[in-house]
């Protein structure tokens, strides 16, 4: 197929891209890894150094092999991944790696560079990049996040990129094969945050369907977030948080900073820096439990985020399927093995999941409609088979009406589709 339009699902935790050709067919982007061909590209980094000095230079790797490079490297090394969560906050504006200076910018165009590479179509053709309705971040900055990510993608090579809501990508792919008008609910859930559009689609003057968006609401709780809770409950207790130091003679609690950044994926790879691993190392000395906080330094110091991730995530998975779980975590003397029971996992995101409700109720206020006008329900990603995020769209709309979406396709595929629709509707009938 020759691609006449590019679609890119940039996501916190996996990425891909989307090639449709000028017949709108539409086909995902394969890339060769170790381990095999993959359509979703792990939004992930991992920088070393190579050669000695003066000649040393930095040499990174991403996607799926910078994974595999993680689990099995036992140089100094640097993983980094959920970057996209970066992109609304002033907080990150650079950091070093091996003494080079990287700005976030930088660092989401070295991913965007081999996400897109060996495609030469990639700065000619029309290209639609999702982004969500609302960024993560406590205080998201909208301007600042669609600046960012626009000089990541001509520091790419790829200059002239529009955006789109993700949650009008997937709602494109759902309706491909429509035949008769609808008014739709698509529920986009991401790693880092979940996105909800309304849309009407009519008959078209060029035939097939038209899409008018009646509203988009988002909120910043999504899969991170369910993942932050396990950790929150069942890890970060077993690595030191709420336990206590010595000092001048009085017992006082564990800084809950360290935990804070530690449960949070995209901020736990920052975290390995002389500052951290002395003033760590001082609170082992003078702790009442010094073995946890050894393992908190232990997991730092190696860089075992991805293996923790790996852990919580298939607790997480479990979960889904069984009513309880064991979270079992062992690396470099590290031992956590902690049971976890569904019914406990649904108390930790209680919170969450009524954000997530408000966000909807929010999207069908905005559109002026109420629930039972809804004609389907389609959901896509990860947290879409949560099974408390199901009941809530089940309860909310009927089980029947609910359409589950390939979690990793439906983005990007259905974005591709809104560039070339785009490119068409530029070009005088």
């Amino acid at each position: 197929m020759t691609p006449a339009a590019i679609g890119i699902d940039f996501g916190t935790t996996n990425s891909v891209v989307a090639l449709a050709g000028a017949d709108g067919s539409v086909v995902t982007r394969s890339f060769a890894t170790r381990q095999g061909a993959v359509d979703a590209y792990r939004s992930a980094l991992m920088f070393w150094r190579e050669g000695r000095p003066p000649e040393t230079r930095i040499t990174h790797v991403s996607g799926p092999d910078a994974l595999d490079m993680a689990l099995g490297m036992t140089s100094e090394h640097r993983f980094l991944q959920s970057l996209k969560t970066h992109l609304s906050s002033r907080a990150f504006q650079e950091t070093r790696l091996f003494g080079k200076l990287f700005r976030l910018e930088d660092l989401i165009g070295v991913f965007l560079g081999d996400l897109t590479d060996g495609l030469e179509d990639a700065a000619r053709l029309p290209l639609i990049s999702g982004r969500p309705v609302v960024f993560a971040g406590e205080r998201p900055d909208e301007e600042l996040a669609l600046g960012r990510l626009g000089a990541s993608y001509a520091t790419a090579g790829m200059e002239q990129v529009d955006f789109a809501y993700e949650p009008l990508g997937a709602a494109y792919w759902y309706a491909r094969d429509l035949t008769t008008p609808q008014t739709m609910l698509v529920a986009d859930f991401g790693g880092g945050t979940s996105d909800f559009s309304v849309m009407r689609f009519e008959p078209g003057q060029r035939g097939g369907l038209e899409a008018t968006p009646l509203s988009h609401a988002g909120v910043g709780v999504a899969g991170d977030t369910f993942d932050y809770r396990i950790i929150e409950h069942a890890v970060s207790p077993a690595l030191g948080k709420g336990t206590e130091y010595r000092s001048f003679g009085k017992l006082l609690p564990v800084p809950a900073h360290y935990h804070a950044a530690f449960a949070q994926w995209h901020k736990l790879s920052l975290m390995k820096s002389r500052e951290t691993m002395a003033e760590l190392n001082a609170l082992i000395r003078e702790a009442v439990e010094p073995g946890k906080l050894e393992d908190l330094l232990t997991v730092i110091e190696y860089d075992l985020g991805y293996e923790l991730y790996r852990a919580v995530s298939a607790a997480k998975i479990a979960l889904s399927e069984h009513d309880e779980t064991v979270l079992r975590f062992v690396q470099m003397g590290v031992t956590i093995e902690t049971p976890i029971r569904r019914s406990d996992f649904e108390d930790w995101i209680a919170e969450d999941v009524g954000a997530i409700e408000t966000a909807l109720d929010r999207a069908l206020a905005e559109a002026g409609i109420d629930g039972s006008r809804i004609e389907a329900v389609f959901m896509t990603g990860g947290t879409s088979h949560v099974p408390a995020v199901r009941r809530l769209f089940d309860r909310r709309f009927g089980a029947e009406k609910v359409h589950i979406g390939d979690a990793f396709r439906s983005v990007a595929s259905g974005l591709a589709l809104v560039a070339l629709d785009r490119a068409r509707a530029s070009v005088p009938a």
